[in-house]
């Protein structure tokens, strides 16, 4: 009778000192992602999302695309990686540091000129465009066009279409689309270039027209997982985004899913 007392405390014992272990296969916090500035309000609904089906939330953090993928090419300690264009996703696979497979190209956007919704104005957007003229005394906001997608795109388009030359002097180079944006939406640039997603966020701003597609290359946003990556979240995130349900989220944003 003693001996199976004892075999009793002593699985009892057992049991409580496994439960009181931490479970490291269970983090608290989902993966850490670093993502474009103009995925903000939707890569944040997506994490609410797939936080709600009983997974740990990810970690987001919003940056220009040249701004994360120099920080993990230094070493910063990142999951995933969403990035505004191709090159930038490009720089990282040619260090190999994103997980071979995982990349994908899954969104789309537009680029748009938008002004204060204070001070609208109506300019069709065609080759030779009198941007210029349009801004009178102010200035174009854009992300720095020598390193942000969002700032390549615009250059590419206004170089394409005739008018670069024409105001870049009177350009106001933002750290990121973001920037950018704010800079319009507070009155303090005449115009701004950003992406169609990022007008649709912003009450204080008015879209005045869309640049033609063929004005610049494709605006995808491809995403990967970094190497190195040991959370074992990342790959199910991963797929959620890739998902029906997750594309769904992007497009009520704006976004093109492909």
């Amino acid at each position: 009778m003693e001996l199976r007392i004892g075999r009793r405390f002593l699985l009892l014992g057992g049991l409580l000192a496994l439960a009181a272990t931490p479970v490291a296969a269970q983090p608290t916090k989902g993966p850490l992602v670093l993502a474009a500035a103009s995925l903000q309000e939707s890569l944040t609904a997506a994490a609410d999302a797939w936080a709600a089906k009983g997974n740990p939330r990810p970690v987001l953090s919003f940056a220009a695309s040249s701004v994360l993928a120099r920080q993990i090419d230094a070493g910063a300690p990142a999951d995933m990686f969403i990035a505004a264009d191709e090159p930038w996703m490009d720089f990282l696979a040619n260090k190999k540091l994103i997980v071979p497979g995982t990349r994908t190209s899954f969104l789309t956007n537009t680029l748009v000129l938008v002004a204060p919704a204070s001070r609208p104005f109506k300019l069709a957007i065609t080759p030779g465009f009198a941007l210029a003229a349009a801004l009178g005394n102010g200035r174009l906001a854009m992300a720095d066009p020598d390193s942000v997608p969002a700032g390549k795109y615009g250059k590419a388009a206004l170089t394409n279409l005739g008018v670069w030359r024409a105001v870049e002097a009177r350009v106001v180079r933002a750290e990121n689309v973001r920037a950018a944006l704010l800079l319009v939406a507070r009155d303090e640039a005449a115009a701004g270039i950003v992406y169609g997603t990022d007008a649709r966020a912003a009450k204080d701003v008015v879209v005045v027209g869309t640049f033609p597609e063929i004005s610049h290359a494709p605006i995808t946003y491809p995403l990967a997982i970094v190497a190195g990556s040991r959370h074992p979240g990342s790959a199910g995130f991963r797929a959620f985004l890739l998902s029906d349900a997750g594309k769904a989220i992007f497009a009520k944003y704006g976004f093109g899913t492909r």
